[in-house]
């Protein structure tokens, strides 16, 4: 696991993004909308996936959208600035659910803001994941100015402390613990090695992912959609 710890901040804008839009395949007929549980919405309905993900919307939705997101990819980020608000508008009608799965291509710092975005349990997932890409300009800026006695300084350090580190760096634990999660809390999360673990397996098991952020709906990859207006003509595509 050493290996994806370990990361030189100026490789930050590699991998992300693409370039081509949409499968271009057949329109599916609209489908119907479902009603979500009294006294909820159907965004308030929200559950880790046993494929790694957090997944929000109708489990039973018709149309179902996956996300492979990197926390520190600027095109995720532009999507999500974009996308997320007429994306959950979807997903309210019940046509439509929403599954997130960090996919950690940037290493250690993907490595503890994902761990950090769990840190709060299913309820508080969706809005860290949004205000993390709000304030992600930011997050950039510090990493970039990373200096290199840093990554001297902790790289024969225990896979914990890296990731403890690196969430520093980042202003992470502080961004946290202005959103509710006491730093005992998030430091006891950034040292769950079982969890990183899972979360690295989600990325190592995504073999499709050439790329973030990358689309699949019911099923299939939407290539090289990056942006909203390209994943939304896929969803209406679908019926949504």
């Amino acid at each position: 696991m050493r290996s994806i710890l370990i990361l030189a901040p100026l490789a930050l804008l590699a991998a992300c993004g693409g370039g081509e839009s949409g499968n271009g395949s057949t329109a599916a007929a609209p489908v119907a909308g479902a009603t979500p549980p009294a006294g909820q919405q159907w965004t308030q309905v929200v559950s880790e996936t046993a494929e790694g993900g957090y997944r929000m919307g109708n489990p039973d939705a018709p149309v179902k959208l996956v996300e492979y997101g990197s926390r520190t990819c600027p095109a995720c980020g532009a999507f999500a600035r974009e996308g997320f608000e007429p994306l959950t508008k979807l997903v309210e009608t019940g046509k439509v659910s929403f599954e997130f799965r960090d996919f950690l291509i940037h290493g250690a710092p993907d490595v503890a803001s994902a761990v950090l975005g769990r840190c709060g349990g299913p309820g508080t997932f969706f809005p860290l994941l949004e205000q993390m890409y709000a304030n992600q300009s930011a997050t950039l800026d510090k990493l970039q100015a990373t200096p290199p006695e840093f990554q001297t300084r902790i790289q024969n350090m225990a896979p914990p402390q890296q990731v403890a580190e690196w969430a520093q760096q980042a202003g992470y634990l502080d961004f946290v613990k202005q959103r509710g999660i006491p730093e005992s809390q998030a430091r006891q999360c950034l040292a769950n090695m079982e969890l990183v673990q899972k979360l690295v397996g989600v990325t190592e098991g995504a073999t499709e992912v050439q790329g973030t952020p990358t689309f699949i709906i019911n099923g299939e990859k939407v290539e090289n959609a990056v942006t909203w207006p390209q994943l939304e003509t896929a969803l209406k595509q679908a019926g949504a």
